[in-house]
């Protein structure tokens, strides 16, 4: 038997140890230890210690969020309201909490023995397939009642998915690979095929990590672009950073550099770094004449929702998964993208953007109307036939048995066209549903009622074209712009799919709106390593008679001096105190940045600034001359959005 306590301890240590390479000594120490014990219990210390109660592939959740463990904490610790509240204040995180408020209790009743992994994951299964709020409760409770104080702390962390312990699955793969003394990148390519970082320990130390295989319905790690602010910004990234990128790209698509690149692993290359400093200097010149010509396709950025989709696969006919960028399972929201692609009968992943679509002008709608849509459990014809959705599909991952992430962009692209160009006619699906076949068997309707049914085309390829220099770049912002796009992708032809890696080999270049000057309202308590700061600020901007509408909250863009400082300042001029969140004296005033503005009922002023990030404090300025609701308007408007609010 593994206890729990093992994993306790260790991440106890590892939260107090800087140092990664340390951390990944220690992680594989433990599993080198545990797996003599047991292979696979070793492989579930390892899944829990990088924070996840159940194997990606397996669809299970807990269902059990915060208000849920308060309430049976403080039941288990007989602790009042005001005594949790302080607790989490102090750290930020319910676990540590827990672990002050049980310090008191008194040891395990005599005879019982502490929690084993296999207790947890007997537990965590019941959790998961709770019919009720009480059941699930109760479950949380057992294992808190046999828990130590530190027992408790990690469990209730790992309950919550977010162990904060300084430790990433990348970690804990790289000491699985040292403890079984295997190939990191073979234990790696396991863990993304089968998507179980438990099973690639029992394949790690059973020799059989090169029989990993491919299956659907787990969602893959999403390549992202970095930012660039102009066109020849995104022409020097691809060029003046030509060795960086380079490493990205597939080898057989790797150019040499015009004077060569030093050998950054030897000491002495002196002539390499003289040669690689004349390389950047003739970059710079080039660039500055926008002669520089690069290799790259170009595609609109959709305002759309990042999304990956799964079908065709012949062990389940008619499967449709659809997965958002955080890997979150969104397929019930978009009934019209299962309908159109369960008659697929090829196992394929595509990579993608979910888009609302004005199907009378075939232009994407911004997401602020798409948003009406996100984690809907159930749409309507009325929902259907306001904001239809479409599925563009800009990479294939999985074809014909082949995983293809390791191929270059081009050949992926070649791909991606045929299997769009070999599907059209047979992913489409209605804009409405019959509603009336099955009223027609209750009376309501006569069988000569007639419905007319609209189909739509639902997988539709991303245009993309290949350009060569900052001109092109410019002219097809330009355009991007005029079709009421975000911006452009420019993404280096030859560059591989590196799931989770934000490189130089995809760049994105947005539109800039104007920012608003606001002023904070109410701040909340931070988390982790900002417990115990106020670092999330509720802002407002001025209404038509002078008083103040709240028009979102940012916790980005402000240094931990500044943080410390606003915490000082926001405490002195605190209105009411709730305990995690406080109205305060609205003096301070804030820039802040955002991607666009969209209706929002959650809010007085009735919108809402998507992705809001903190440009600066403006001491300079007073409050009365802080932007006004009607500029928040302007901006929505400027966005060329039909108000459907």
């Amino acid at each position: 038997m593994i206890a729990f306590a093992e994993i306790a301890r260790l991440a106890e240590d590892l939260a107090a140890e800087s140092s990664r390479l340390k951390k990944r000594a220690a992680i594989a120490a433990a599993v080198a230890r545990l797996s003599a014990v047991s292979a696979e219990q070793a492989g579930r210390f390892c899944l829990y210690l990088a924070g996840q109660p159940f194997a990606e592939d397996d669809a299970r959740k807990l269902n059990a969020g915060g208000a849920l463990l308060s309430r049976v904490l403080k039941e288990v610790a007989q602790c009042s309201d005001a005594e949790l509240a302080a607790a989490y204040r102090r750290h930020g995180d319910l676990g540590a909490a827990a672990y002050d408020l049980m310090q008191g209790q008194g040891p395990r009743t005599e005879g019982q023995e502490g929690l084993a992994l296999s207790d947890v994951a007997e537990g965590f299964a019941a959790m998961a397939g709770a019919r009720t709020t009480a059941a699930r409760a109760a479950q949380v409770e057992g294992l808190l009642r046999r828990a130590t104080p530190l027992e408790a702390k990690y469990l209730l962390k790992l309950m919550l998915g977010d162990m904060r312990i300084g430790v990433k699955q990348s970690l804990v793969e790289e000491a699985i690979a040292v403890a079984a003394q295997a190939d990191v990148a073979a234990v790696r390519h396991a863990v993304m095929l089968e998507a179980d970082l438990a099973r690639a320990v029992e394949r790690a130390f059973g020799g059989t990590l090169a029989e990993a295989r491919m299956h659907l319905f787990h969602p893959l790690g999403f390549m992202l672009a970095s930012p660039v602010d102009s066109p020849e910004e995104a022409v020097e990234r691809f060029s003046v950073n030509l060795a960086s990128q380079d490493r990205d790209l597939h080898p057989s698509e790797q150019k040499k550099p015009l004077l060569g690149t030093p050998d950054v692993g030897h000491p002495d290359s002196a002539v390499d770094t003289a040669r690689a400093e004349m390389h950047t200097a003739l970059d710079d010149v080039l660039v500055e004449s926008r002669e520089v010509r690069i290799d790259a396709l170009l595609e609109d950025k959709f305002d759309g929702m990042r999304a990956q989709v799964h079908c065709g696969d012949t062990a389940q006919p008619g499967r449709v998964a659809i997965y958002s960028r955080n890997r979150e399972d969104i397929t019930e929201s978009y009934p019209e993208l299962v309908e159109a692609l369960s008659g697929v009968r090829e196992p394929l992943i595509f990579d993608g953007e979910v888009l609302g679509m004005d199907l009378a002008t075939e232009k994407a709608l911004p997401f602020s109307v798409l948003g009406q849509r996100i984690g809907r459990k159930r749409v309507d014809n009325t929902m259907r036939r306001e904001i239809p959705v479409v599925f563009m599909a800009f990479d294939l991952l999985f074809e014909g048995g082949e995983l293809l992430l390791e191929k270059p962009l081009h050949e992926r692209r070649a791909r991606l066209e045929r299997v769009v160009e070999r599907l059209r006619g047979m992913t489409e699906s209605a804009v409405e549903l019959d509603e009336r076949a099955s009223k027609i068997q209750v009376g309501l309707f006569d069988h000569h009622d007639e419905f007319v049914e609209e189909r739509v085309e639902r997988l539709r390829l991303s245009p993309a074209r290949r350009v060569t220099c900052a001109e092109d770049v410019e002219a097809a912002f330009a355009e991007a712009r005029a079709r009421a796009n975000e911006g452009v992708m420019l993404k280096a032809e030859g560059s591989v799919y590196q799931p989770g890696r934000r490189g130089l080999a995809w760049v994105k270049m947005k539109r800039e709106l104007a920012t608003l000057d606001v002023v904070i309202t109410g701040a909340e308590f931070g988390h982790g390593k900002r417990a115990g700061l106020l670092s999330d600020y509720t802002f407002a901007v001025r209404g038509t008679h002078g008083e103040l509408l709240n028009v979102g909250k940012a916790y980005s863009g402000v240094t931990d001096a500044e943080i410390a400082e606003l915490t000082s300042w926001l405490d002195a001029h605190t209105l009411e105190d709730f305990g995690h969140f406080r109205t305060v004296e609205p003096l301070r005033v804030l820039e802040v940045a955002f991607n666009n503005v969209m209706r929002s009922d959650r809010h007085a002023s009735g919108f809402a600034l998507r992705f809001p990030r903190i440009v600066r404090l403006r001491s300079d300025k007073p409050v009365s001359e802080i932007d006004t609701l009607a500029r928040v308007e302007e901006i929505f408007k400027e966005q060329g959005i039909e108000d459907r609010g």
